[in-house]
């Protein structure tokens, strides 16, 4: 059967296909950003990338989250599985051919480049629980670690909440992460607003990215916001392991 219109754009091209939009798309691809760093980072005014901002959300690609360091910020994050479906989608209006498949397990990381430091303050849920995500699903092909900048106790709800995942964090401790000041690390991400502006810098001077994630511990429903965090740090953590077996781009000679 022939297809007479193409008259229903995709969802995806619609929200997207604007050129700042896509630069926007892109650089919270690799890390959770407030409008400050992303005006600085598209190079374009603030109120014009506000405005997108606010297209994107609509459609959204993209939600925002109030800063815990500041609440007068607004830190954006790309729902890359939100445009998983909608690229799939795309790809199957188009011609059915090109529907996308779930992507297989990654594959081996680079050994440079798979050592990664989780930071938030206390070290005792949400670090601790993205550094036991990666241990666990990345196995022999990654090293995780965490700390924090007021490390305390692990909490028993963070326990609790891996152990519905088939994690075992009873044995897990808090950590300064002035230990690791001397260490070198593929990737620091940063899962605490209040860390992210105060973060030491690392030898070799690796890539940063920031998670903005509430605390769990702070939040008044209990034990189902940290089953909200488990499950959010999952899902990222699982696109973490794929990029990380993404070799780096080699510059031409």
């Amino acid at each position: 059967m022939v297809r007479e219109s193409f008259d229903e754009v995709p969802e995806f091209v619609r929200a997207a296909g604007h050129p700042l939009r896509w630069q926007i798309i892109g650089e919270l691809a690799t890390s959770d950003r407030n409008v400050r760093d992303l005006t600085a980072r598209v190079r374009r005014p603030q109120n014009l990338v506000s405005y997108h901002l606010g297209q994107l959300r609509k459609a959204r690609l993209i939600n925002g989250r109030r800063s815990s360091a500041d609440g007068r910020d607004t830190y954006y994050r790309l729902d890359l599985a939100r445009c998983s479906e909608l690229l799939a989608a795309t790809g199957g209006a188009l011609h059915p051919v090109l529907r996308l498949t779930p992507p297989p397990a990654p594959p081996q990381a680079d050994r440079d480049g798979a050592r990664v430091l989780f930071l938030c303050t206390g070290n005792s849920s949400r670090s601790q629980m993205a550094e036991a995500f990666l241990r666990h699903r990345g196995g022999a092909t990654v090293s995780a670690y965490s700390a924090g900048s007021h490390p305390k106790p692990v909490h028993p709800h963070a326990v609790a909440a891996m152990a519905e995942y088939g994690i075992d964090l009873t044995g897990a401790q808090s950590k300064h992460l002035d230990i690791y000041a001397d260490q070198t690390f593929g990737q620091v991400i940063t899962l605490c607003d209040r860390v992210r502006e105060v973060c030491p810098e690392f030898g070799g001077c690796p890539p940063s990215a920031h998670w903005s994630t509430p605390d769990p511990a702070g939040d008044p429903d209990g034990y189902p916001a940290f089953q909200r965090v488990a499950a959010e740090l999952a899902e990222r953590v699982d696109f973490l392991l794929h990029a990380l077996a993404v070799p780096p781009l080699q510059e031409e000679s």
